[in-house]
């Protein structure tokens, strides 16, 4: 019909709801990061090391000399997953937690995550796609609050992948 769909609000005014529905889009946009990297590892091993309490003690940090004080994992559907990170610079702990909303080994890994500071209830998603013992890991994590927690939170998981890559991929004892 060529009419833009609209809604009154009160008073009189009106709402262009195109334009409401583009700029929640361009602000979920903003506000979602989207990572990828590969693995020189099978995805059974990569979604382990996402699932595994001991294995994410070992990477789950942004930098080497920090600790990862706390990690647990309850893999079941509405299960919790927390993890608290320690930066010995500052002697300041940084911790968070959430509940599996999906798991799917060694597909699909997704949870809900609220930092332990700020109440923004936020989703991860982690999709594994293995071909020739390689792994692809598509990674996002949605509904941070605003673009500058989308840099930082890419600067801290880019970290974190390096730290998963040496876990990953480092040389069996067995072998």
């Amino acid at each position: 019909m060529g009419v833009r769909p609209e809604r009154r609000a009160a008073h009189g005014a009106h709402v262009d709801t195109c334009a409401h529905a583009a700029a929640a889009a361009t602000a979920r946009h903003m506000s979602t990061l989207h990572m990828e990297r590969t693995f020189d590892a099978p995805a059974q091993a990569v979604f382990d090391a996402w699932t595994s309490e001991e294995v994410m003690r070992r990477w789950w940090r942004p930098q080497n000399d920090w600790e990862t004080t706390v990690a647990e994992v309850d893999l079941r559907l509405g299960g919790t997953v927390r993890v608290v990170m320690h930066d010995p610079h500052k002697g300041v702990d940084y911790g968070g937690r959430g509940y599996y909303t999906e798991i799917d080994p060694p597909r699909r890994l997704a949870f809900t995550w609220v930092w332990d500071d700020n109440p923004t209830r936020q989703l991860i998603e982690i999709d594994f796609e293995e071909a020739d013992g390689v792994t692809t890991v598509r990674f996002t994590h949605r509904d941070l609050w605003d673009e500058d927690a989308v840099r930082s939170h890419e600067d801290g998981w880019s970290r974190c992948f390096d730290q998963l890559r040496r876990e990953v991929e480092r040389p069996s004892v067995d072998g």
